[in-house]
């Protein structure tokens, strides 16, 4: 059975950081791109970073430079470092595993930035 399970979300003061870990079962992760989306309020979900299974990277323009995307397939663990977090930043955080046209999606963890 294929599991995602999100943690390391939370409340954090603006500036402050959080490392987001997405631990995965069920397929072989290796084998698959990750990544992190992200849907605030009334927002639409949006992508925030992938790490492709050559250990290739992208990330969106508004976090270059605050966000690194990692990921660990002995421990079947993809992570998404958070720095500099801004209010805007306030989102649930969804992980999510692709492989051609099929996708497995995490059930979200909450990130909220406030001071």
């Amino acid at each position: 059975q294929v599991s995602l399970v999100e943690s390391g979300g939370g409340p954090v003061q603006p500036g402050g950081s959080l490392r987001l870990s997405c631990v995965t079962s069920g397929f072989t992760m290796e084998d698959y791109a990750m990544g992190w989306f992200r849907q605030g309020g009334d927002k639409e979900r949006e992508s925030v970073a992938c790490i492709n299974s050559d250990g290739s990277t992208a990330s969106k323009d508004f976090v270059k430079g605050r966000f690194i995307i990692s990921r660990d397939n002995a421990k079947n663990t993809v992570y998404l470092q958070m720095n500099s977090l801004k209010p805007e930043d306030t989102a649930v955080y969804y992980c999510y595993a692709r492989i051609v046209f099929i996708t497995y999606w995490g059930q979200g963890t909450q990130v909220t930035v406030s001071s």
